[in-house]
């Protein structure tokens, strides 16, 4: 890679690039010792993230289908009486 092909790739000469990311790093990883938050933290929350949305779903999933049997109890008897009843 050509060294314009390079500074346009990294947007900059990479002595500039590379003082900025060190900068938002330092300023990054200051916030969130502030707030109090790890980087295998933030991990272990995402994925924890994932697991309920993922849990949340089958679990709506599930009551969808009680839903469907509680109503199967009721209609499927009504609609049998009235199929046996209406072709008379």
């Amino acid at each position: 890679m050509a060294n314009g092909s390079l500074q346009r790739f990294l947007g900059g000469s990479p002595l500039s690039v590379l003082v900025k990311l060190i900068f938002l790093s330092i300023l990054v990883g200051a916030i969130m010792a502030f707030l109090g938050i790890t980087p295998l933290g933030l991990v272990d929350g995402i994925v924890d993230f994932i697991r309920r949305v993922i849990g949340r779903g089958f679990e709506a999933v599930r009551e969808v289908g009680q839903w469907l049997l509680f109503g199967a109890v009721i209609v499927v008897p009504v609609w049998l009486i009235v199929r046996l009843f209406g072709r008379r």
